[in-house]
């Protein structure tokens, strides 16, 4: 169903900014206003809302019953068929809230070839509103706080039950598979992501999305997953051993692990994402490795798996109660391998972070 305290804040929010309308297609703001879990495609469906907290939703009859049932009681639904076309309907929806020829913001749930089709069909000032949800998105509430505490939990037991099963022999792909059927049996009704699972010289890829490497004796293994659950991703990374690690990766990875401590410590009352990147970055670079560190070191997470607020240097704008966000630094040397350990924290209402994953972030050998 709509949830209205939430429609009333992003209304508030467009008076403040002078917008009219904000046009929003099927996304994580989608979902996060309805409940909604679809996805963009050639039919244009979705929910408008005005500054005025009115509201009219698009749905092509094909969707017509999905929406409805997700919607309830949206005042004026703007229905289309397949031979008519969806511009008179939403034309229809915008007189309806008294919005032709206003501004209207959209996001990014709605295809560029369909904004210039309704930009065709009647006057408006179209904007990006791409982040007109991303603050109140970024806040989370006690009780979405409690569902990712949740989805964490259950990432967290998917490790576990992967520092079993993982063994010299075996694909990345035949793990890869295995974690989808863990995640299942731990209660997330989809993963957040593809799984990454990269072996070897495969680490030092950080978004590797191959999988036909066999997994080799004394290896190491970057496991960077996460699952829904009740709307809500998870997101951790754990490096692994499949027997005993050299010198010098038993030496990268304590870099590592020292930066992701130094990341989620710098995480108290008047520290930025900026500051959460420069601790944990500084121990990297002290050590002598950061032109192998090249990335941010932490996204918001949440409907998505990536959102408001980013570790990243820039970002100077204080943490909130309620931000949640991803501590994951990591070593990436080329041809060789690479190491990442991920943790997701909450800010309190102290303002110190709170880990949501538990699994030991120590040396671990799988099969131990």
């Amino acid at each position: 169903m709509i949830k209205k305290e939430r429609v009333e804040r992003l209304a508030q929010f467009l008076r403040e900014k002078d917008i009219d309308a904000f046009y929003i297609g099927p996304s994580a703001d989608l979902e996060y206003i309805s409940g909604l879990d679809t996805h963009p495609d050639e039919r244009v469906r979705g929910l408008m809302v005005s500054k005025e907290a009115r509201c009219f939703a698009m749905t092509p009859l094909l969707y017509e019953e999905e929406i409805v049932k997700a919607f309830g009681e949206v005042p004026f639904y703007a229905k289309w068929d397949d031979h008519e076309g969806f511009t008179g309907a939403f034309r229809r929806g915008c007189e309806y809230l008294g919005i032709v020829g206003g501004k209207i913001a959209f996001n990014d749930g709605v295809r560029a070839v369909d904004m210039l089709a309704v930009r065709d069909a009647m006057p408006m000032e179209m904007i990006n509103g791409v982040d007109l949800l991303a603050g109140q998105r970024s806040h989370k509430d006690a009780e979405e706080l409690d569902l990712m505490r949740k989805a964490a939990d259950i990432a967290d037991g998917v490790t576990a039950k992967l520092q079993k099963f993982i063994r010299p022999g075996m694909k990345e792909r035949d793990v890869a598979k295995k974690i989808v059927e863990f995640f299942e049996e731990g209660g997330s009704s989809k993963l957040s992501f593809e799984p990454i699972v990269a072996s070897g010289p495969n680490g030092s890829m950080p978004h590797y999305s191959g999988g036909e490497r066999v997994i080799g004796d004394n290896d190491i293994v970057i496991l960077d997953i996460g699952g829904r659950y009740g709307g809500y991703c998870s997101d951790m990374t754990r490096t692994f051993f499949t027997g005993t690690p050299t010198e010098e990766m038993k030496k990268i990875y304590e870099i590592v692990k020292k930066s992701q401590a130094a990341g989620e410590a710098a995480v108290k009352p008047g520290a930025t994402g900026q500051d959460v990147d420069r601790a944990a970055r500084q121990v990297i670079v002290d050590a002598g490795y950061g032109k192998y560190f090249f990335n941010r070191v932490g996204h918001g997470i949440g409907i998505a798996d990536h959102e408001s607020p980013y570790m990243i240097e820039g970002n100077d704008v204080p943490l909130e109660a309620g931000n949640v966000f991803s501590v994951e630094p990591g070593i990436y040397i080329p041809g060789k391998f690479g190491v990442r350990i991920e943790n997701i924290v909450a800010v309190r209402r102290d303002g110190t972070g709170e880990a949501l994953n538990h699994f030991t972030r120590e040396i671990t050998i799988c099969g131990e």
